[in-house]
């Protein structure tokens, strides 16, 4: 593993983000007029990199009734609908930006459930973020999709909990679902996501708890977000 790499990669990204974050303010946050349409199509193909998704779609099997992806277009929700399923879980949460408001309109118009739902990939969520998407996946109408941008890293940590949660599948095989075959990488900042994974299976070893259970007694979004920093400061 290469630190320096990587922390330089983290830091352009970050800088990437905010500059199209300072863009998209501009424009792509309106579909009503034909011209606000035009803009927000552009936004949707260049600045959140719709045209890589046309390309892959990163969608995988989580479990029977239950995929992950990165952000569907309109078109791929329409040849989600034709499969069949019933519900789109909206990871990246709801916003007032090209990607959400198209597939928004897409699900209302092919009578898709759309549950928002945000999430950080970067950062660990408190534990209340967990626990209401545990919540939401004993409610959520199946078979269901859910998403991030990438469908990497938010769409990844999500199907670990899943298949935990819901399927009682052992943490050393869910957590396969953070892995380079998703376009997930453990040294990346994101690796957070692996660090929480791994603090659980830890915990697991010693006191056997479902994964609720410790989320509501054991998870610390703080001690976990202290030790990751400085086991990458590290040289």
């Amino acid at each position: 593993m290469n630190l320096g790499r990587d922390l330089m990669f983290d830091k352009i990204n970050a800088k990437i983000k905010t500059w199209e974050r300072g863009l998209a303010a501009t424009y792509g946050t309106d579909i009503s007029t034909p011209k606000g349409r035009r803009q927000a199509a552009w936004h949707f193909q260049l600045l959140d990199h719709g045209f890589l998704r046309a390309l892959w779609g990163n969608f995988f099997e989580v479990a029977p009734g239950v995929w992950r992806s990165n952000q569907p277009s309109p078109r791929r929700l329409r040849k989600f609908k034709k499969l069949g399923f019933k519900s789109v879980l909206n990871l990246r949460g709801a916003n007032v930006m090209s990607p959400y408001l198209f597939e928004q309109e897409a699900c209302r118009e092919l009578g898709l459930t759309l549950v928002d739902h945000p999430m950080q990939a970067r950062h660990l969520s408190g534990p209340e973020v967990f626990l209401r998407l545990l919540d939401i996946f004993e409610t959520i109408e199946h078979p269901f999709v859910m998403h991030c941008k990438s469908g990497a890293d938010r769409a990844g940590i999500a199907s670990a909990l899943y298949l935990m949660h819901m399927k009682d599948v052992p943490i050393e095989i869910a957590k396969k679902q953070l892995g380079k075959k998703y376009i997930h990488f453990k040294s990346f900042q994101t690796g957070i996501l692996d660090h929480m994974l791994d603090a659980y299976e830890a915990d697991n070893k010693v006191q056997p708890m479902p994964i609720r259970k410790w989320l509501e007694n054991r998870y610390d979004q703080q001690k976990l977000t202290g030790e990751f920093q400085a086991g990458r400061a590290r040289p």
